[in-house]
């Protein structure tokens, strides 16, 4: 399975991928977000190209199970990679500076 992967405008971190089974001989697609419901390309943003990738089940993916992706891009034909929870407190206090520098 193809795909290409694209960065959200809105939100850091959050990707789309989006199917490619045609692959090579789909050289340039008009309108890759076809499929893509309208709300959630308004979610989404402006996407920006970042990559094209082969999926395949022993594939290792940093934040998505590979499984789930390719499942969500032969059922929808995307799969949005959203941004990890958890790892950055918004409310953290910001550091003074480096001390003893």
């Amino acid at each position: 399975m193809h795909c290409d992967i694209y960065r959200s405008s809105k939100k850091d971190e959050m990707y789309m991928y989006i199917a490619r089974p045609n692959y090579p001989d789909d050289k340039e697609q008009e309108n890759p977000f076809e499929g893509v419901p309208e709300s959630v390309l308004q979610a989404f943003g402006k996407a920006t190209f970042v990559m094209h990738l082969e999926l395949h089940n022993e594939r290792k993916l940093a934040r998505a199970n590979v499984l789930h992706v390719i499942d969500s891009l032969n059922t929808k034909g995307f799969f949005i990679q959203m941004p990890p929870e958890g790892l950055i407190n918004p409310n953290a206090v910001e550091p003074e500076g480096l001390r003893g520098a």
